[in-house]
């Protein structure tokens, strides 16, 4: 008992079990914490050597939650990275990028935008349509840009990392480690970045065996030791990698100068050049290997639109209820490799790092090819949408209704007749093999009756929209 330095306490109840608890558990000293399982009417105490806070479980109905896990980031950072500090010029940037055009600006370096010799553009895409930026767009997009990338592509970013892979972090506190994004020319520069603000000369630093070339390209003059974790055909083996560990005490991990690792790299789908892509099984191993070893975790994932077949492993992303995360998408195998787009997503206060190290160097992603990307994804999504409409107007127009969205990747639809959507969706029609989000959901009080779906236009071809909505009809119709 004398590693108990405090009580939190909170009041939980089983909607299941329909027991309320109330429990007092203590806070620990780390790296030692508690789970407790809730069975019914007892409750079992497990300790545990890899999580630093208290966890309730409740295994009826899979609920999770960890309370304020802190990452310490700070020990990650190389010396030279620590030293960064933000770019006067590049901070008023970003102001002047976020405030109103009634701003008056004298602070800036930037030329004016009346001489520069291009006054528009147009651009023919595949399927025929013609992106055009204005000559208001095109001063724009000449011009100087923050360091974080263009406000509009950053934003339909967010909101696609948290549509795909709906990570933990989204809802943190910036301090707890809050998703962050930012734009780089390219994923190799973002990769190359990540590597200069972790990697230090003489660092253990694991990763799949074998590798991309470019990181090793990237990692080798940092001095660091590589160390090489078996792979197969689905991906890194966990118990290899456990079996590495092994050499270190986990107690040590967060020591000064301790040689535990503090970086993974792995690519985990399609890696190059194996081709392999690691189950979700063995990406929850790696995981658990990283917090009780407490590394960082950095997802390369440039092939994660290219995976064969469906469903799609979830990423590391979306298990990272630590902010342990790094993650690297890119536009390259699937737009234009020329385009030169890549972003970051992970922890707020690694990505603020980044942003530093652009800030000095690169300065930001062409503001351009930013724009032209952002036109490309608004016309792409734009066709979606119509497509979705027009699959509703043929099959829906009769037991719902709806209003045609301005932007984003979604349709609210009220089903008439329909009091409450939870058993409909939920139950039925995934009989039915259609699958949508009930209203209810959205609601502060998620169990007050409510007659909207949501449906999303983002991923699915217009056959599989086509097919859902005639489902979805029936559905209604044996339900009115």
């Amino acid at each position: 008992m004398d590693l108990l330095m405090g009580f939190l306490s909170f009041l939980s109840k089983c909607s299941d079990c329909l027991v309320s608890l109330n429990i007092i558990i203590t806070q620990l000293k780390t790296p030692l914490g508690l789970l407790l399982n809730c069975d019914r009417n007892s409750i079992t105490i497990q300790f545990l050597g890899f999580y630093n806070k208290p966890q309730y479980r409740c295994t009826k109905i899979s609920a999770f939650s960890i309370y304020e896990y802190i990452m310490n980031y700070a020990r990650f950072l190389t010396a030279v990275s620590a030293a960064r500090r933000p770019s006067p010029i590049r901070i008023l940037t970003e102001l002047q990028q976020r405030s109103p055009p009634s701003l008056i600006s004298l602070a800036g370096g930037a030329p004016n935008p009346n001489t520069f010799p291009f006054l528009s553009a147009s651009i023919k895409v595949s399927g025929g349509e013609v992106l055009v930026l204005d000559e208001p767009l095109m001063k724009r997009a000449l011009q100087y840009s923050g360091s974080y990338g263009i406000p509009e592509l950053l934003s339909w970013m967010k909101d696609l990392q948290k549509s795909l892979h709906n990570p933990p972090p989204a809802s943190y506190s910036p301090e707890r480690g809050q998703m962050e994004m930012c734009v780089t020319t390219g994923s190799q520069e973002g990769l190359c970045k990540i590597f200069e603000m972790l990697v230090s000369s003489g660092d253990n630093v694991l990763l799949d065996a074998p590798t991309y070339s470019g990181t090793l390209a990237a990692l080798q003059p940092l001095g660091c030791n590589l160390i090489n974790v078996a792979s197969d055909h689905h991906g890194m083996i966990p118990a290899d990698l456990k079996e590495i560990l092994g050499r270190w005490d986990p107690a040590d991990a967060q020591k000064p100068g301790s040689s535990v690792p503090r970086v993974l790299y792995t690519i985990p789908n399609g890696g190059n050049p194996t081709g392999a892509s690691m189950t979700y099984e063995r990406k929850q191993e790696v995981y658990e290997l990283a917090r009780k070893y407490d590394f960082l975790i950095i997802e390369d994932d440039p092939y994660y639109f290219l995976q064969f077949q469906k469903p799609w492993a979830p990423t590391f992303l979306s298990m990272d209820v630590d902010g342990r995360v790094l993650r690297m998408d890119s536009f390259s195998k699937i737009l234009s490799s020329g385009l030169r787009i890549g972003f970051v997503t992970g922890p707020k206060p690694l990505v603020d790092r980044v942003v530093l190290h652009i800030q000095a160097s690169t300065m930001h992603t062409s503001t351009f090819t930013q724009f032209l990307l952002f036109l490309r994804v608004i016309d792409f999504y734009r066709s979606q949408r119509n497509t979705m409409l027009s699959s509703a107007d043929k099959w829906l127009k009769d037991v719902a209704e709806w209003h045609p969205p301005m932007a984003g990747m979604f349709l609210w639809i009220k089903l008439k007749g329909i009091k409450d959507t939870q058993q409909l969706i939920m139950k039925k029609a995934l009989e039915k093999e259609v699958l949508l989000v009930p209203g209810g959901v959205f609601n502060i009080n998620s169990s007050d009756p409510c007659p909207y779906v949501r449906a999303a236009f983002s991923l699915s071809t217009p056959q599989q929209i086509d097919e859902a909505f005639r489902r979805l009809a029936d559905l209604i119709k044996e339900a009115m």
